[in-house]
């Protein structure tokens, strides 16, 4: 007789014990990944010397932890500038990009977090074991320095360390590939190259740069007929200062020479061109064909070079905080030339629908480049109605269509 209180398992032949790697032989979790290799690299000097300083066990974990996340970043960062390399852009690859991108945004994220970990060993713990470092340096970072060089930031826009030349510090093998790096089209390259292509920029078509300066030219008028129809001198003056700082600012913008000289001086990063289709897409990114592209435009801003790389000296650390080292400054900086969203130019129909699809030629060929096909420009609106837009000066500390440059588009998605 069965007690009813006892209460019978059955168990499934599938979960019973069986040792697979004893059966099937192949790969174990240890040797897959190669532990033997990682665990036994932590070498600690101050052991060697018989006097074991605890913390430089953390600060050589720390370390070989981001050059591990260099090494997964400068991966996805190769797949993505392959990708934008070929001749044209297949832009079923676009959500590729951006997950790789944003992939590669959470990492740099990750490793700024780690330096939270690295803060817990007071400087008094450092210089314990601080002598056994020398001569090595966070500079002598190979991969930081490809990572940089391949997302693009310039030799010439570099902070001379020592005064000497970065490469200067690496070993024959590593001059190498870092000189291998500073020749091949950089990701900023390439997704200017990628910008410039935007469809609606074509001079026979919808001509957004020329839709756009019309706007601004208006807007400015109006802000012009403010200062010369101010209450008073003193409010005249602050007007017509505004105006001035303003008129210079859509000057950079318009007249392509002075672009050019900004470029040549460091402070721009794209072309005229390119910088003309990040604005197109920032206006019309609610539309079909542009989301994907505010995203990637988006994760590019989170991935801009901080410059710490690590290496020693505080001032050479702040100088590496500069403008000069965000490498997609252009992209942080595009909402200053925002205007007012009732003065965005409406899209004509044909636009619309070209952004709203994918066209049949593109099919056929990979939707890859921007179609460079042109459409007839036209003043209508999607209803097919004459529009004027409303030039009506807005005080940008008042509207939300103007945002701040430092916070630049929103990285939390």
């Amino acid at each position: 007789m069965t007690c009813k209180y006892v209460r019978v398992t059955v168990v499934d032949a599938s979960q019973e014990g069986r040792n697979l790697v004893e059966e099937l032989g192949g790969k174990t979790y240890s040797s897959y990944l190669q532990l033997d290799k990682i665990l036994t690299a932590q070498h600690m000097i101050s052991e060697e010397d018989g006097k074991q300083v605890h913390d430089e066990h953390l600060f050589i974990v720390i370390h070989q932890v981001y050059e591990l996340w260099f090494k997964q970043v400068i991966f996805e960062i190769d797949s993505i500038r392959d990708i934008f390399s070929k001749e044209e852009l297949d832009e079923r690859k676009m959500l590729e990009i951006v997950k790789r991108t944003h992939r590669v945004t959470l990492i740099l994220k990750l490793c700024v977090e780690q330096f939270h970990i690295l803060e817990t060993m007071t400087p008094l713990d450092f210089m314990e074991f601080r002598d056994y470092l020398s001569p090595a340096s966070g500079f002598q970072s190979c991969q930081f320095r490809l990572l940089e060089n391949k997302l693009g930031l310039k030799s010439d826009h570099r902070v001379r360390y020592n005064q000497e030349n970065y490469i200067k510090v690496f070993s024959e093998e590593d001059c190498e590939k870092i000189k291998q790096s500073e020749t091949e089209p950089s990701l900023l390259e390439l997704v200017s190259r990628w910008l410039e292509r935007t469809p609606g920029l074509e001079e026979s078509g919808f001509n957004f740069w020329k839709k756009y300066r019309i706007v601004v030219d208006g807007i400015l008028a109006n802000q012009k007929r403010e200062v010369e129809t101010a209450a008073n001198e003193s409010l005249k003056s602050h007007l017509s200062s505004q105006f001035k700082k303003r008129k210079e600012m859509f000057d950079s913008i318009f007249d392509i020479r002075v672009h050019n000289a900004l470029v040549a001086r460091g402070d721009r990063r794209l072309s005229h061109r390119a910088l003309q289709g990040a604005l197109m897409i920032s206006f019309y990114r609610e539309e079909p064909r542009f989301n994907n592209h505010v995203m990637l435009v988006q994760r590019m801003i989170g991935s801009q070079v901080i410059g710490t790389g690590g290496s020693s000296g505080y001032q050479y650390l702040r100088s590496t905080l500069s403008d000069r080292y965000k490498v997609f400054l252009d992209l942080f900086n595009l909402s200053t030339y925002l205007i007012p969203r009732n003065c965005i130019p409406p899209l004509t129909r044909q636009m619309k629908f070209r952004l709203s699809v994918m066209e049949e030629h593109e099919t056929e060929r990979g939707p890859g480049s921007w179609s460079t096909k042109s459409y007839p420009s036209s003043n209508e609106d999607e209803n097919g109605d004459e529009t004027e837009c409303s030039t009506t000066p807005v005080n940008p500390a008042q509207s939300n269509d103007f945002e701040n440059v430092n916070n630049g588009l929103d990285l939390s998605s």
